[in-house]
């Protein structure tokens, strides 16, 4: 008799057939969520001797504190960690890791790959009062030890700390005697070093640049806001996430103060906490001089804009258009953009 019969050999070899193809998909889409949730999740340690100031710049930059408000904040325990989303599914997966002895000796000994694996970014903060230079960079020089085993490719920020209680003549010179320092101490890495203090903008110098180092594809964004200035005319337009840090920029005519960015960022975050105390929401802003005019709006769920024209003249419907058709370019960007 003809037919399809299926003898008992061939039914195991479909069965493993089936097995293996439900292996093969399971495993694509395992890879896939992995490559979307650890490469939208960014891990960045925050790290430095207790009383440092790292908390405290943690909770200016992410938690709407004010630079007098830290003082009553209290020493890190073990590990807090914190989730910060900012452009769309990009999460900044920050851990603050207590300085005290204690948990310094228990990260290297026993926490070492939990602590320091899939890291994206180390910040050691270093207090430039401190006392225990060496013993600070003894520990400094443990951490880059296990992020070399655990994260070889991760960036590492340097923030010599606390800079206001340092005679402003002498800022300078003490700075780069201690990224001389650490640049010779954290060989074969590379650094990247601030001075930054929370009572000034430097704070947010240091952190737009962090958060700047964590955008993937950040190239093609910088040509998209290109594009906006020239449509616009602009001067300059400035891109920020939704802490006020800056992402991006484009300029067309150079302006000579070249910590602009941070000053914006510094003097809106204040004004944005001032309109929050009032109970009202703060959404927009319109600057007009006698040889400028500066519009500050919301573009996106998770970005500011500020465009700088030189013609004070322009009409304020004519900015506002701009930035409102740019607004579904750049929401459609930004989806994009964080799902590649």
């Amino acid at each position: 008799m003809v037919g399809c019969y299926v003898t008992h050999r061939s039914y195991q070899s479909y069965k493993l057939e089936i097995e293996i193809l439900i292996v093969y998909i399971f495993s694509y889409f395992l890879d896939l969520f992995l490559h979307f949730f650890i490469n939208m999740n960014k891990k960045v340690l925050l790290m430095g001797k207790s009383g440092s100031g790292k908390t405290s710049m943690r909770s200016i930059i992410f938690h709407n504190y004010v630079a007098r408000d830290t003082r009553r904040l209290g020493a890190t325990i073990d590990v807090e960690n914190s989730r910060v989303r900012f452009l769309g599914n990009l999460v900044l997966n920050l851990w603050d890791c207590g300085g005290q002895e204690t948990f310094m000796e228990n990260y290297f000994a026993t926490q070492r790959e939990h602590i320091f694996r899939n890291v994206e970014v180390l910040i050691y903060v270093f207090d430039v009062e401190s006392r225990e230079i060496e013993r600070d960079m003894h520990y400094y020089q443990d951490c880059l030890e296990a992020i070399l085993a655990n994260s070889k490719d991760a960036k590492i920020f340097c923030l010599i700390h606390k800079m206001d209680l340092v005679q402003e003549e002498l800022r300078t010179r003490i700075f780069t005697e201690r990224l001389n320092e650490l640049k010779t101490r954290s060989e074969p890495l590379k650094i990247t070093a601030f001075a930054t203090s929370i009572w000034d903008e430097t704070l947010y110098k240091a952190w737009s640049s962090i958060v700047h180092s964590l955008i993937p594809n950040v190239r093609l964004l910088e040509s998209h806001l290109q594009n906006f200035a020239t449509i616009c005319e602009a001067d300059e337009v400035v891109l920020f996430e939704r802490n006020i840090l800056v992402i991006s920029h484009s300029t067309r005519i150079e302006h000579p103060d070249v910590h602009r960015f941070e000053k914006i960022s510094n003097y809106m975050k204040q004004f944005k906490l001032s309109c929050s105390k009032a109970q009202a929401q703060f959404r927009s802003m319109e600057i007009r001089q006698a040889n400028f005019a500066a519009f500050f709006d919301v573009l996106t769920t998770n970005t500011y804009v500020m465009v700088i024209m030189s013609d004070s003249t322009v009409e304020s419907a004519a900015t506002q258009m701009n930035i409102s058709v740019a607004r579904k370019h750049f929401e459609k960007l930004e989806v994009a953009h964080m799902t590649r």
